[in-house]
């Protein structure tokens, strides 16, 4: 047996030994799926099996890059280059390079990102006079998204009357339009979306036998990992280049399937046996990763869906602690909790920033948590905000590379035109754009036959846009002999990018130099890590390519001490020591979106197991009983989620409320009923006793303020005079500088310790008078 091989357990083993035929590798969290793959590519390497037939495909980047890592450890480095491994995205990018011409495009066509194909899309609304707030280009980007996933081509939509209908009910007749106009003109400018990477794949391997023929004979070997993720267009060309050798080994989790938002089909999973004969089933149910009290909690509420395959996940490890669930009275003071808590964990178990993370279901929900890390001085780093490649002056210089490769690539260079400011006008463009469509060709095409086309254009604009020209054109010569990194420091010191924002002399203009610096820097990288490949030239399509295949998570350098905040989705496939999962509540975790169906429900319970499987060693959970959501004070109840769990696994911090009725009545309208009127006396229970934290109650305007309490004197009460300290929710303690005002509309200025001087109205404030 191969060294290797040892440090695999049985169950690993014998999935790794299967070199042929069609396999399922059911892998549970942190049972070690990616060592699997991983080691059966190297197997297959050591058994004869040629590198260039072998096609892995992950889901990240990241992922590729690790596994192609470990890889080159066990065989070398110079045949794990050889190997066909990526993302769905970036390997189908390549083939379709190869084999662009057969569809019409050019070998360095453009990728558009997702701000791209919405701005065409904005683009094309505005052109057909449409009304922007019916038809809302983001919506609209969604909906032909979902359609190319679906394999819904523009002529498969036109010939479909229940969908022209749906868009007409839903007063959108035009999508229609809208979908044919972008197609042609993202064909017009030799570009491609994300979707259409999947779409013009199944295009070229259906409409073209010997190019299919001929991908089936090089991919002999498949081999694809979180195979639950898989959409139908994906599932689709996998089947069509495994249908010859029917060598597929395919690996995931039922119980980790969350993508269904954006196509995922977890059927793909569940029927897989039924699409290939003689299916070699194996089971990773080992976790490696978490205690058993948070395996077992995880497997308590994943036992309560009914779509799910058979196993069962178990570890060696430690007991290790119970679950914490906490109940804060409101969201920021869930904010306040967890970041002491990290603290707290810090100081008395020597961690780093690095070892916790704060997930949470919606973006949103990262506010209050930022805030109060801020405050304990704690460093964090958010997953999924602004990627560094869609900030403005990275776009920017990337739209200029982009039109060197590709002139036709009508989103770039409307970007560039007049950036920096060259006196081209926005009327200028949009009379370059109607002279393009109406001779069917690019923008670019037009600048470069100024002379021969009819446009209305003073002899000033048309000088500079030949000089616009021009400089475009001297870039494309350029680009013949120099590399990415040289072409795009020429760039940005010719177009004038740098003394443009180095001009602004502002900290914003100051930290655009930088970044700009930092694109550099990594095209820089790029060209050395390219030397080292075998059929990489470190040109600039190259690098657009990668950029544009790139997400957030591939960009984290790991050295980096800070605490991690992400959504749940993002949280996919990483793992920390400790994990506080926030927000657990009704109509938020799981989402009010998510509930009208079974198996909408069972996505959300999903979303939470994978959430509650990143921790090692500690989980907690947390919820609030009012949270601000949409600028208004919302009551919550707790998520069904943490009563799923067995109550053995958890350790409640708070007891946890019972559901609370907010009466829409009015009590007064009742009457008062005397204590000495009452006919019948409650009989006398027995409650366990709890400690509940003291809540204050805003009190309704008809009501008649309470009278002092414990030498405390009610928020309400107009005896409130300057000079009284009092205590907010918020804000802390403070002094009363000035009131004013007459009835329901009193003030109160007050100095407040955290929050400086704020005016409250008396009758929304929640204070508490300390003296």
């Amino acid at each position: 047996m191969e060294t290797f091989l040892k440090q695999l357990n049985e169950a690993q083993l014998a999935p790794t030994l299967q070199k042929d035929g069609a396999m399922i590798v059911i892998a549970g969290a942190g049972s070690g799926k990616t060592r699997v793959l991983t080691y059966r590519i190297a197997y297959l390497m050591h058994q004869g099996v040629d590198p260039f037939n072998i096609l892995a495909l992950t889901f990240t980047n990241k992922a590729a890059r690790e596994m192609k890592s470990r890889i080159a450890t066990i065989v070398g480095e110079s045949e794990a280059k050889n190997l066909w491994m990526g993302t769905f995205h970036s390997v189908f990018a390549r083939i379709l390079r190869y084999e662009a011409d057969r569809l019409g495009y050019p070998s360095n066509f453009t990728i558009y990102d997702t701000q791209d194909s919405q701005r065409l899309i904005s683009s094309i609304i505005k052109e057909l006079k449409l009304d922007k707030d019916v038809y809302k280009y983001k919506q609209i980007y969604s909906r032909i998204s979902s359609y190319k996933n679906s394999l819904i081509t523009v002529k498969a939509y036109f010939q479909n009357p229940e969908l022209i209908e749906a868009d007409a009910m839903a007063r959108r007749p035009r999508l229609g339009d809208i979908y044919k106009e972008y197609v042609d003109r993202c064909f017009k400018a030799g570009a491609m979306d994300f979707d259409d990477l999947l779409l013009k794949t199944n295009e070229l391997l259906t409409r073209f036998p010997d190019v299919l023929a001929k991908y089936q004979d090089r991919f002999r070997y498949i081999l694809v990992d979180e195979y639950q993720d898989t959409n139908h267009s994906q599932y689709l060309i996998v089947r069509a280049l495994s249908d010859r050798f029917q060598n597929i080994c395919v690996v995931g989790d039922d119980a980790q399937s969350i993508y269904a938002f954006r196509g995922a089909n977890i059927n793909n999973i569940l029927n897989f046996q039924r699409d290939y004969d003689d299916v070699k089933v194996f089971r990773l149910e080992q976790n490696y990763r978490s205690t058993k009290n948070i395996v077992n909690a995880a497997n308590s509420i994943i036992d309560k869906n009914q779509t799910k395959l058979d196993k069962v996940v178990w570890t060696a490890n430690e007991e290790g602690a119970k679950i914490k669930v906490n109940r804060l009275m409101t969201d920021g003071d869930e904010g306040r909790f967890v970041a002491s808590s990290i603290f707290e964990n810090k100081m008395q178990n020597q961690m780093h920033n690095k070892d916790f993370a704060v997930l949470y279901r919606t973006n949103a929900q990262s506010r209050a948590i930022e805030d109060a890390l801020r405050k304990r001085d704690i460093p964090y780093r958010i997953f999924g905000g602004l990627s560094f490649y869609q900030r403005k002056e990275i776009k920017d210089v990337l739209s200029y590379l982009r039109l060197v490769i590709n002139p036709a690539d009508e989103e770039a260079l409307k970007r560039i035109i007049n950036f920096p400011p060259r006196g081209i006008g926005q009327t200028t463009i949009d009379r370059l754009i109607v002279a393009a469509n109406g001779y069917d060709r690019s923008i670019f095409e037009i600048l470069q036959n100024l002379n021969k086309v009819e446009i209305n254009l003073n002899s000033g604009t048309r000088n500079k846009l030949q000089d616009f020209t021009t400089m475009i054109e001297s870039f494309q010569v350029m680009n013949k002999s120099a590399n990415a990194f040289e072409l795009a420091e020429h760039v940005t010191k010719v177009t004038g990018i740098l003394k443009e924002f180095n001009k602004d002399g502002t900290p914003e203009g100051i930290a655009r130099m930088e970044n700009i610096e930092e694109l550099l820097n990594g095209m820089k990288d790029f060209v050395e890590e390219q030397k080292e490949l075998a059929d990489a030239t470190g040109s600039l399509t190259e690098f657009l390519e990668d950029v544009a295949l790139a997400t957030d998570l591939d960009n984290e350098k790991g050295d980096i001490d800070r605490v991690s905040l992400m959504t749940i989705h993002l949280a996919k496939g990483l793992e920390f020591p400790y994990v506080y999962i926030v927000g657990l509540e009704e109509d938020l975790f799981p989402s009010a979106m998510s509930m009208n169906t079974r198996s909408e429900l069972e996505e959300e319970r999903r979303l939470f197991y994978v959430a509650l499987t990143r921790a090692e060693k500690q989980a907690y959970l947390t919820y609030a009983l009012s949270r601000y959501r949409w600028g208004k004070l919302i009551d919550s109840d707790p998520s069904r989620f943490i009563e799923e769990i067995d109550d053995e696994y958890l350790e409640i911090l708070t007891p946890i409320e019972e559901r609370r009725f907010n009466p829409m009545l009015d009590a007064n309208i009742f009457g008062d009923v005397e204590p000495n009127k009452i006919r019948y006396k409650p009989a006398k229970t027995i409650r366990k006793k709890t400690e509940v934290p003291k809540k204050v109650i805003n009190t309704p305007k008809n009501l008649k303020p309470l009278s002092q309490t414990n030498g405390n004197t009610n928020l309400f009460d107009s005896k409130l005079v300057v000079g009284n300290v009092v205590k907010h929710i918020r804000f802390g303690k403070g002094e009363v500088l000035k009131i004013e005002g007459k009835g329901a509309d009193i003030k109160a200025e007050i100095d407040f310790e955290n929050g400086g001087v704020k005016k409250l109205l008396l009758r929304f404030a929640k204070l508490e008078i300390l003296s």
